[in-house]
C-alpha cells in the first residue's frame, strides 16, 4: 500500500509521535470510498472513527487523524460522500449531505460499511466515532442505529432526530461538544437530544462553549474559536480515555 506523509503528519515524527498514513479503500453497494489511516507508534489505545464535515474528507479530518495518532489512537477518517463525489463548492455539499439525510438507510450503510474496513485494520479493536456538522449528524445517526461502538461524540454536530427515530438501541455513551451560539442546531435542539437520551437511559454528557458558533473546531471557518476548541478536544480525549 502507498505511504501518504502529510504536512501534519511529517511535523508529528519530528515530534516523536509517529504517526503512518495510508488510504483505507473500501465499497458500499456500487460506489467507491477511501478513508485516511493514521496510525500509530506501538500498539493503540483503542480506535476512533471521525466522519467529515459536509464538504467530504479533507485536511481538517486528516489533520485530526494524525494527532490522535500521536496521543496513541488508530485514527480513520472516513469518506461518506464516494471518491467520484464532485465536492467544488456549496451547492456540491449540499447535494451530498442532502442525498443522505434524505435516505437515512443508505446514511446508515455508508457509516457501517466504513466503520466494518476499519474493524478490519491491524490492530484495531473498541471503536468510538465522532464527527464535525455532519459528521456529527452522523455520530449520533450510528448512535440511533446501534452501531457497534464504546461511544459517539458529535462536535457542532446537527442535534434533530429524525421522525421514526429514537435512542433506544443505543448502545454505549454519547457526548455532545457544541457552541452556545450555534445558528444551526440551537440550545433548544440540544436540551430536547439531552431529554431523548435521558429517556432511553443513554449515558450522556453536553460541554458548552459560551458564545461558540457553528464550525468552531475549523481553523479555516469563520466560526473558528481557538479557546473552544481547546476545550472540546480536551474533552474528547478525557472521553476516549474512559472508553478504552
Amino acid at each position: 500500500m502507498t505511504r501518504i506523509l502529510t504536512a501534519s503528519t511529517a511535523i508529528l515524527a519530528l515530534m516523536g509521535g509517529a504517526a503512518l498514513a495510508d488510504p483505507l479503500p473500501y465499497s458500499q453497494g456500487e460506489r467507491s470510498f477511501e478513508g485516511y489511516v493514521a496510525t500509530p507508534d506501538g500498539t493503540p489505545r483503542g480506535t476512533v472513527l471521525l466522519v467529515h464535515d459536509w464538504d467530504g474528507l479533507t485536511d481538517h479530518e486528516r489533520a485530526q487523524a494524525d494527532a490522535l495518532a500521536a496521543d496513541g489512537y488508530l485514527a480513520v477518517a472516513l469518506d461518506l460522500f464516494g471518491t467520484d463525489a464532485v465536492l467544488e463548492g456549496i451547492d456540491d455539499y449540499r447535494r451530498e449531505t442532502g442525498a443522505l439525510y434524505g435516505n437515512r438507510e443508505e446514511f446508515r450503510a455508508r457509516i457501517a460499511a466504513g466503520a466494518e474496513a476499519a474493524g478490519a485494520l491491524e490492530g484495531a479493536d473498541a471503536m468510538v466515532i465522532a464527527g464535525y456538522c455532519f459528521g456529527g449528524a452522523a455520530a449520533l445517526e450510528a448512535a440511533r442505529a446501534g452501531l457497534d461502538m464504546a461511544g459517539f461524540v458529535s462536535f457542532h454536530g446537527g442535534l434533530g432526530t429524525p421522525e421514526g427515530q429514537d435512542y433506544s438501541a443505543t448502545p454505549a455513551p454519547v457526548l455532545v461538544l457544541h457552541g452556545s451560539a450555534d445558528p444551526v442546531s440551537g440550545m433548544a435542539d440540544l436540551a430536547a437530544l439531552m431529554d431523548e437520551l435521558q429517556e432511553a437511559g443513554v449515558a450522556h454528557e453536553a460541554r458548552i462553549f459560551g458564545g461558540a458558533r457553528h464550525s468552531f473546531t475549523v481553523p479555516t471557518s469563520g466560526d473558528w474559536d481557538p479557546e473552544a476548541n481547546a476545550g472540546a478536544q480536551a474533552a474528547f480525549r478525557e472521553f476516549l480515555a474512559a472508553r478504552f
